[in-house]
């Protein structure tokens, strides 16, 4: 009888993708089956995130949930790794809290966690491994993917930038990047098997490998080399390091996507300022200019903050400005969270909670308004769509155009895996809806 596992992630794409790796993991070991609910799984491996406190109250929520049931079955195993565990003295506190864990394990040594399933089956006591230390770089063996027909590929892991407001240097470590070999080798090996759009991951992309003697716009062009149509994105990007070089090279190649995630944080200069961003407010505004001006229809997604500790009304409005300058497609916006160890958490002037809500009730108005604009402008239109699923409640297939939008439309024959034309006739928000508008669509009317 086959063993079966549940996976519950929070967090980034990094996340997502370590999770698949934890799934390859396990069905390595035996656990060849993934159960719907973490309550008839054999095993539950929690991936957990702690950029904000409300993504660890989540996951503390969800792992003391498995209290009655781990009494109930005793066999089965939990797991907790990913960020949250990294932090000082987390696993410790996580132990403490919640002496039914069997195995923590942290963000250094992921790779390792089948070894660690083995020596917990030797052993009844509870196994904390989590390294000080991060490790040096491994070359990936990704047995398992769950994201067909879009697939992510790491290029580089942790971080030197240390934002003031974030802990991701502290459980993520210094900055490693994979050999620009592995990497083409990889994206090759996936585009041989029928993926269709690749995503390039790193907490900051633009600092890619100059121990390599590569620099990021070189890898990208280094990848697209002799390739045929594919979809190449890639995120996060650090404003402070996104330069003409690379504006160029999202010019030149046909196979990156035009739309860009580069998060501003603030449009306040003093804001930027404690946030260690290394940029201003007119600096991020320029790079868009530039960007715009030789990607022609280019579009810009970002994130946002409010709240930040000493923000006051009048640099929240600066943010509410820049954001209207930017123009930008969408945003991902939050609100300050404090996190143990990082300066900002320990800075005087720290925001009362209704003011920050109130913030950002305001800044998400301004950016829905503007994401409804842009989609009110793919009326009547006809884009190009990589299928990515089938939605049986619907009866729709769907999925993403190159800006990101997710496209819903009938069809007659399967097509995920494949690019269809999609005419669109209505747009709801940041999704649209429409018929095929190609071929196929033709012969299924």
């Amino acid at each position: 009888m086959s063993k079966r596992y549940h996976i519950v992630t929070y967090g980034c794409q990094m996340n997502v993708h370590e999770s698949e790796k934890l799934a390859g993991i396990l069905r390595a070991h035996g656990y060849t089956e993934e159960s719907a609910s973490p309550e008839e799984a054999d095993i539950v491996v929690f991936n957990t995130c702690c950029i904000r406190e409300n993504a660890e109250n989540h996951a503390m929520g969800n792992i003391g949930a498995l209290k009655k049931v781990k009494r109930a079955r005793p066999a089965m195993l939990i797991a907790v790794g990913g960020c949250m565990t990294q932090q000082e003295g987390a696993a410790q506190r996580l132990r403490k809290k919640f002496p039914f864990i069997d195995i923590v394990f942290g963000t250094h040594n992921l790779e390792e966690f089948g070894d660690l399933l083995a020596r917990k089956a030797a052993q009844k006591k509870a196994l904390v491994a989590v390294p000080e230390r991060e490790s040096a770089v491994r070359e990936e063996d990704i047995s398992y993917r769950t994201s067909y027909p879009n697939a992510w590929v790491n290029i580089m892991y942790g971080c030197n930038n240390f934002c003031s407001y974030c802990i991701v240097p502290y459980v993520r470590g210094r900055e490693r990047s994979r050999s620009p070999e592995a990497i083409v080798r990889e994206v090759r090996g996936l585009l041989a098997e029928g993926y269709r759009e690749i995503t390039l991951l790193g907490q900051n992309v633009n600092s890619y490998a100059p121990e390599c003697g590569m620099r990021f716009p070189q890898l990208l062009r280094k990848i697209c080399e002799g390739q045929g149509k594919f979809r190449l994105r890639f995120m996060t990007s650090n404003p402070k390091d996104f330069g003409e070089e690379l504006i160029d090279t999202v010019a030149e190649l046909p196979q990156v996507c035009k739309l860009i995630h580069l998060p501003v944080q603030a449009g306040s200069d003093r804001i930027l300022k404690l946030m260690n961003r290394k940029y201003t407010a007119e600096e991020y505004l320029k790079k868009l200019e530039s960007l715009r001006k030789k990607v022609p229809g280019c579009e810009v997604t970002s994130d946002i903050m409010v709240g930040f500790p000493t923000e006051t009304e009048e640099e929240f409005e600066q943010t509410l400005s820049l954001v209207k300058r930017a123009d930008l497609a969408a945003a991902f916006t939050f609100v300050y969270s404090p996190r143990s160890g990082t300066k900002a958490a320990a800075m005087s002037g720290q925001i009362p909670e209704e003011v920050k809500k109130e913030r950002i009730m305001r800044l998400v108005e301004l950016v829905n308004a503007q994401t409804r604009e842009k989609s009110a402008k793919y009326l009547g239109k006809t884009v190009e769509i990589l299928c990515e699923d089938h939605d049986e409640k619907r009866g729709l297939y769907l999925g993403r155009d190159e800006y990101g939008r997710m496209g819903y439309f009938p069809s007659g024959d399967n097509c995920i895996g494949q690019f269809v034309q999609m005419k669109v006739t209505d747009a709801s928000g940041i999704s649209l809806y429409g018929e095929r508008a190609d071929a196929a669509g033709e012969e299924h009317k």
